[in-house]
């Protein structure tokens, strides 16, 4: 079996389940805004899940993170266009 490269917007996370090296892990898969810039903008990633919208500073990666459901992030985006 051979493993692909990383994504290098991809954020891993360890099972809490995990133990005695049965270990899963999953990932984030940030997307960083299109409003977003180099020359020190204001920079917003958002992961989005079925279930949950992650959204935080891309300045801070390892920074807090601020989650929502779907529909409250697709109201947020409408009230925005």
């Amino acid at each position: 079996m051979t493993r692909a490269a990383h994504d290098t917007n991809l954020t891993w996370f360890k099972s809490s389940y995990s133990a005695s090296g049965n270990c899963l892990e999953v990932a984030y898969d940030w997307h960083k805004s299109s409003y977003s810039s180099d020359q020190g903008g204001d920079c917003v990633e958002v992961a989005a899940h079925p279930s949950a919208v992650h959204i935080r500073d891309s300045k801070v990666t390892d920074g807090p993170v601020l989650t929502v459901r779907p529909a409250a992030w697709a109201a947020f985006v409408r009230a925005g266009a």
